[in-house]
């Protein structure tokens, strides 16, 4: 299967794109077939150790050995993280660099079947596709690393090996530490439900937790004696819902509930949750921060408890290259759509079954590049504080169905089998091939330097995390 895909594209460079697939696009190819069955058990073995954030021990460990086995300087441990790493290979410049995510998400656990079954019953998953993230992005990183090794290419290439997306947003910390100030262009990626050169943002967005503290008592025989803190959790949060009403309608706010008391018998001395708010403008999110901060005031005051809030992350909404979304379009219409098997549909299929989707399969046709929208919507990533640092790159691979819910056991159970592989493998050839236009045309990297110097205009940077090191354990 996999030498059919390599020998039907270089069939295409034979035929009406062959003046385009150059042979360092042709070595890129030939690398990732290469690498291609390393990958694929990469990327498994991430799938089944499903660690999540800061405690990817064994899912950094397999990535950051394999880069060093191909050859790249390996620096462990970077900005105070223990599963943080970069790897490096040649000299000078352009430097050219990709990032790697590999967290999972809690609770989602599923095996790689088409109905719901958890692998380990309340154990992780990766619901967002980080275990093929990595992988197809160190694919694509030794990709070149072959071509500079050989005299082919010249400058540097790196692997970003970033932890903790879903949760604390680790690249937050590895920006703070400096790690692309070297860097001219950065790539990225992400699984999804379709192919694209994604020129869309995304939601910047504050997490914070805030903390009641009152007094405990009984809650028949003297209620009146304790002051309850979870009144005030109440009342924050009723005051959170009735300020929904007058936000914009871009603007997202959610809260998680951690600590609402132990037992129904006593007035708790103790409530906690976990807030976060999102707009696709971060000078829009900033102010609605700030409001609910000050509501939060207001519930203890009302239920007459203190208060606590501690800034967990902020970050970024993504900064747009469009000159770099070009060079990808066409690398993506090179390549062509993935094609699957009859048994590869069945199961997309039936992945959209169980979870109430239209039955319409798998979709990676290569679409025109889209106009880049003013409120994208959708998610929030890390990768936006990179984008702000450095120029980025983003790629969208299909890797589930059509409509398949994100951060569910459908996605999880689509990365552990050969519709997850088949858009890993896709990413690694799309992202290595985009990076060699990167690394033979000087003029392409300052379009896209360029660019990236006028979306960023007279904004300065500033991380939004608390003082001290990354929450490690937490």
């Amino acid at each position: 299967m996999r030498t059919f895909f390599l020998l039907s594209l270089l069939l295409v460079a034979a035929g009406a794109y062959a003046q385009k697939i150059t042979p360092e696009k042709k070595a890129v190819l030939a690398s990732v077939e290469k690498h291609e069955l390393a990958l694929i058990a990469i990327s498994d073995s991430i799938w089944s150790l499903a660690e999540t954030a800061f405690n990817e021990t064994g899912s950094s460990r397999i990535l950051a050995d394999y880069a060093e086995k191909n050859g790249f300087a390996v620096e462990r441990g970077v900005a105070g993280i223990p599963t943080a790493f970069v790897a490096t290979y040649g000299t000078g410049r352009p430097v050219i660099s990709v990032l790697g995510e590999f967290d999972a998400l809690p609770g989602i656990s599923q095996k790689a079947q088409p109905t719901k079954a958890p692998l380990e019953e309340g154990a992780a998953g990766h619901g967002c596709g980080h275990n093929l993230f990595g992988a197809a992005s160190l694919g694509a990183a030794i990709a070149v690393k072959e071509l500079i090794e050989q005299g082919k290419l010249k400058g540097t290439v790196k692997f970003f090996g970033t932890p903790a997306e879903e949760k604390f947003f680790g690249k937050i910390w590895m920006v703070k530490e400096g790690l692309w100030d070297d860097v001219d262009v950065n790539l990225s990626w992400h699984p999804g439900a379709n192919i694209e050169a994604d020129v869309q943002s995304s939601l910047s967005l504050v997490d914070f937790k805030v903390e009641f503290y009152g007094q405990a008592a009984h809650a028949s025989a003297d209620p009146w004696n304790g002051r309850s803190a979870s009144d005030a959790l109440e009342l924050y949060t009723t005051g959170i819902n009735y300020y929904r009403e007058h936000i914009k309608p871009t603007t997202r706010i959610h809260y998680h509930i951690q600590d609402g008391g132990q037992v129904v018998n006593v007035v708790p001395d103790y409530a906690k949750l976990w807030v976060r708010v999102r707009d696709p403008k971060r000078s829009e999110m900033l102010p609605v921060y700030e409001r609910v901060r000050e509501m939060a005031e207001g519930a203890a005051i009302m239920a007459d408890v203190d208060f606590k809030i501690s800034l967990i992350s902020g970050i970024y909404e993504t900064l747009v290259n469009r000159a770099g979304g070009a060079a990808m379009q066409k690398n993506l219409e090179l390549l062509g759509p993935i094609s699957y098997s009859d048994e590869e549909i069945a199961f997309g299929k039936k992945i959209q079954e169980a979870t109430g989707k239209p039955q319409v399969g798998m979709d990676s046709e290569i679409k025109p590049l889209e106009e880049t929208r003013e409120s994208p919507g959708g998610g929030s990533t890390d990768v936006g504080d990179v984008s702000w640092n450095v120029p980025n790159i983003n790629l969208s691979v299909t890797v589930a169905p059509k409509d398949t819910p994100w951060h569910s056991w459908a996605v999880v159970a689509c990365g552990g089998m050969s519709i997850g592989h088949k858009g890993m493998a896709y990413a690694a050839r799309a992202l290595g091939m985009t990076m060699v236009d990167l690394f033979k045309d000087p003029r392409l990297v300052q379009e896209v330097q360029a660019e990236f110097k006028q979306r960023k205009g007279d904004e300065k940077y500033e991380a939004m995390i608390p003082e001290g090191p990354p929450p490690i354990g937490n």
